[in-house]
């Protein structure tokens, strides 16, 4: 049983077909990928590829999506900001403290279940069951903007622009400390964390670790803090939170990669995604979206700003 069937030229030589892949479907994690491989799913010429396969340009690699199965996961109807929905996709403004997909701890009361419940089967498959169209993620308590995609179409277009580096992802953070410069760029892979599993860290030497960018400039100074605007280029797990505190200067409230003395009242990192853009996969058309900052933010400001 199948679903959408893609059809992907290589334009590079010498690239492993699983690697390849992971950089031709960001939105899709890679054992999703390692288990389309393993399945005969992925072909070249009629022939199913093994995951160490070298490839050539000019190569036409396709990739056969299984259908979405009905997943374990009970729809929930819990309200959601949606800031913009059509057929193909939505734009939803998350909300603090709420998880993005079930996991171990968190099997309910996340976007996925609330999707559910509003989307019904309307949902992209590529990323499994467990995580019906989520093109990409952001942490718990990272507030702000994410797109969904409603089928497989709207998920490998969105998908290979986050690649291209042409989605646009701004962020407005408070960081620990006050940032001299005006702007920069903290270019430095991110992988896991060497010894703490759970974290993620900056390693320039390492091998496993993937490219990361980030841009920041300040737009606000505190006393023993600064407000930062900030642009992926890259959207590695916990980048900007890593990036931030490679540099010294942590998110506030960050309980895994701030000080051990944490800011309570936040509920963690003070992060918020407040705009997003991006071509719409069917019409072309450029869309941008901007999200305000929320309450806890804003509060935090206010009192920031009475030191």
């Amino acid at each position: 049983m199948s679903g959408e069937t893609l059809l992907l030229t290589v334009e590079e030589a010498g690239l492993r077909l699983d690697k390849w892949l992971a950089e031709q479907l960001d939105g899709m994690t890679r054992s999703s990928i390692q288990n389309l491989i393993q399945a005969g799913l992925v072909t070249c010429g009629g022939k199913p590829l093994a995951k160490s396969a070298k490839l050539s340009p000019g190569d036409e690699v396709t990739v056969t999506l299984p259908k979405l199965t009905q997943p374990d996961i009970e729809p929930e109807q819990i309200p959601l900001d949606i800031v913009y929905e059509d057929e193909d996709l939505l734009v939803v403004n998350k909300s603090k403290g709420m998880v993005v997909h079930p996991a171990p701890g968190n099997q309910t009361g996340t976007l996925v279940n609330a999707l559910l419940s509003h989307c019904g089967d309307s949902l992209s498959g590529i990323n499994g069951v467990a995580r019906p169209g989520i093109v990409h993620r952001i942490d718990k308590d990272t507030s702000g903007l994410l797109i969904v995609a409603k089928n497989d179409f709207s998920h490998v277009r969105l998908a290979k622009q986050i690649q291209a580096h042409t989605f646009t992802r701004e962020y407005s953070a408070v960081v620990y400390g006050i940032v001299k410069q005006e702007r920069g760029i903290v270019d430095q892979p991110i992988g896991r964390h060497p010894v703490e599993r759970k974290k993620m860290a900056v390693l320039p030497d390492s091998l496993s670790a993937r490219n990361a960018v980030t841009h920041f400039e300040v737009t606000d100074r505190f006393e023993g803090f600064t407000q930062l605007r900030l642009r992926l280029e890259t959207g590695r797990t916990h980048q900007i939170r890593v990036h931030m505190a490679s540099l010294g200067h942590p998110v506030a409230g960050d309980p895994v990669y701030g000080p051990k003395k944490v800011i309570t009242a936040l509920h963690g990192q003070c992060l918020h995604a407040g705009l997003i853009g991006f071509v719409h996969p069917r019409s072309g058309e450029y869309l941008e979206f901007e999200a305000p900052l929320p309450d806890y933010f804003t509060d935090f400001l206010r009192k920031l700003r009475k030191l």
